[in-house]
């Protein structure tokens, strides 16, 4: 009889057993269908408050400091990319420097922006016409989070396209541009609080306007080597080392002779005047007859920079004819603009000016290193 008891008690413990493990089960499941009502609230608030933020033709960005890359593109088929790399840096169309100055005026403007006034009904339909015409489309790409609680619990990061309107031509009183918003039928007048003036030209589509004018910018530690011909003087061309920033060597190029007796100090002041070259402007608009015809010639002068990288940065120069009216030293019609010259970077094409004021410096002869510029003295 006792045994039938104990049976039953064991069976009894067994089925609370049963019962605690269901409740158990349910708790769980209860909890997990709270937090997944929750994150569909989040995600559901977010797209709204984005929905909103698309209709109120918003065209100012908060938070530049999240932009990962924009577009530009004009009706021209100019197109520009400048993408913020990992280190901080901005690459233009996947290969060029950008010019630090035109970014930073760009994101000033970004987050700067306001809306003055929608356009009157009455100009509406000109105004789309006019900019279906003439205008520049621009995409900004930023960093944002599928969950983002107070700005505090920041969760599943990607890359998001969170603006995208035209820019059009200036107001007839020049202190705004008109704007159009993607999706909306209803163009804006646009202005920068505290800047007089309108900020269309900021919205350049042509890579020419946003490549870095840099040549060389690299200080005496980072170089490795600097190799400078004179092809009217080969006498004058020299090439000097930098054997890790302790020693330097300088050689002739016409006979590849090292040179023994070189001021050493003139030698590290003249490296450090690479640390900010720039050329003039990009020559865009020439024609082929005329390119060709300068690279028919041969260059005037060749300077290559190697960094402690291993990469070679070039100048390849040639004399441009003078302007008339441009006057040589003795009063003459100049036959060879004094002031620019033509010039192309690491081989590529489209030329740029650049001036005599600015790499004077560097365009000096082997001759000018020497110890009282007395005859080097040489070994083998």
């Amino acid at each position: 009889m006792s045994a039938f008891f104990a049976f039953l008690a064991a069976l009894s413990a067994f089925k609370n057993k049963i019962q605690l493990a269901k409740m158990k089960k349910n708790k769980i499941s209860i909890i997990v269908l709270v937090v997944l009502a929750f994150l569909a609230a989040v995600l559901l608030v977010t797209n709204t408050q984005g929905t909103f933020r698309k209709q109120s033709n918003s065209f100012a960005v908060s938070d530049t400091a999240n932009i990962t890359k924009f577009f530009l593109a004009d009706k021209n088929n100019n197109t520009v990319k400048v993408e913020r790399l990992a280190n901080g840096k901005w690459l233009l169309n996947d290969k060029y420097e950008v010019n630090p100055t035109m970014v930073e005026v760009m994101l000033k403007t970004f987050i700067g922006i306001d809306v003055k006034a929608p356009v009157a009904k009455s100009k509406r339909n000109t105004i789309i016409r006019l900019m279906a015409g003439k205008s520049v489309k621009i995409e900004i790409y930023q960093k944002v989070y599928r969950i983002n609680l107070f700005d505090r619990i920041k969760l599943f990061p990607h890359e998001k396209n969170t603006r995208t309107y035209y820019v059009g031509d200036a107001t007839m009183d020049n202190s705004g541009s008109f704007m159009l918003m993607e999706g909306s039928e209803d163009p804006h007048i646009v202005y920068l609080p505290g800047f007089r003036g309108f900020v269309t030209t900021r919205y350049s589509a042509m890579e020419a306007d946003w490549r870095s004018h840099s040549v060389f910018k690299l200080r005496v530690p980072e170089i490795r080597s600097v190799n400078v011909k004179f092809n009217d003087a080969p006498e004058s061309s020299f090439m000097i080392n930098n054997q890790n920033n302790r020693s330097f060597t300088l050689t002739s190029l016409i006979d590849n002779r090292n040179i023994e007796q070189f001021d050493t100090l003139k030698l590290v002041e003249y490296l450090s005047r690479y640390k900010n070259l720039n050329y003039e402007r990009i020559l865009d608009v020439m024609t082929k007859s005329k390119l060709d015809s300068i690279l028919s010639l041969t260059p005037t002068f060749e300077i290559s920079v190697t960094d402690i990288l291993g990469k070679t940065h070039s100048l390849k120069t040639w004399k441009r004819k003078a302007d008339f009216g441009q006057l040589d030293l003795d009063g003459n019609q100049a036959e060879w603009d004094l002031e620019r010259m033509y010039g192309m970077l690491d081989n590529s094409q489209p030329l740029v000016s650049v001036q005599y004021f600015v790499f004077g410096d560097v365009v000096v002869p082997l001759q000018w290193f020497l110890r009282n510029n007395t005859k080097a003295q040489t070994r083998k």
